[in-house]
């Protein structure tokens, strides 16, 4: 399904990728893509693709620093890619490199915080979600457990849809996230 629907994806999104790289590169110096090591599947290192949001002097390799909102280091036009969700689409090229799928448990920064505590210290089942690839999107997403993470009760909420969706997983359940999904691309958590 991956495959399927990635490769037309790309094919018919092609103008407006190439419109928002023109829009980043017109809106602040530095790379068009931000790339940032994650863990994907069997707690293996991969390299994810977004587009830049922040100004290139203040972006955070690891993750240490959630963004917030009204953060500074965002652009003009990053402001408005992450609104949307738009930063996300060069991660059809992680699915593509099988790094990703379109769904699953997102791939979080390593140095991800959950309150103080780093996500993996906050509840050992943690390490369950890599069973599985990291997808574009997934339950916890379209159930709205995104943005920061100020508290524990963040990520648990996350980590339990995670969970819930790895012992449940159908296509058909797959297909109606990729449905929910349409819903939740503008999302007040989204910043």
């Amino acid at each position: 399904m991956d495959l399927v629907l990635t490769v037309p994806a790309i094919v018919v999104l092609t103008p407006v990728l190439l419109a928002i790289a023109l829009a980043i590169k017109l809106d602040s110096s530095g790379p068009v893509l931000f790339k940032q090591q994650r863990l994907g599947r069997g707690n293996r290192l991969f390299e994810l693709y977004k587009f830049r949001s922040m100004r290139t002097e203040t972006c955070d390799a690891n993750g240490d620093a959630s963004t917030a909102r009204n953060d500074a280091r965002i652009t003009r036009v990053g402001r408005i890619i992450r609104a949307t969700s738009l930063d996300e689409l060069p991660q059809l090229i992680n699915v593509l490199r099988s790094d990703m799928s379109l769904v699953g448990p997102r791939p979080h920064a390593l140095g991800s915080l959950a309150g103080l505590e780093l996500f993996w210290d906050v509840d050992q089942r943690y390490w369950h979600r890599h069973a599985l690839k990291p997808g574009i999107t997934g339950l916890a997403q379209v159930r709205g457990h995104r943005g920061a993470t100020l508290k524990r009760d963040d990520l648990i909420n996350r980590l339990q849809s995670d969970l819930e969706y790895f012992e449940r997983w159908t296509l058909w359940r797959d297909i109606g996230i990729l449905l929910s999904t349409a819903k939740v691309v503008v999302h007040r958590n989204a910043f």
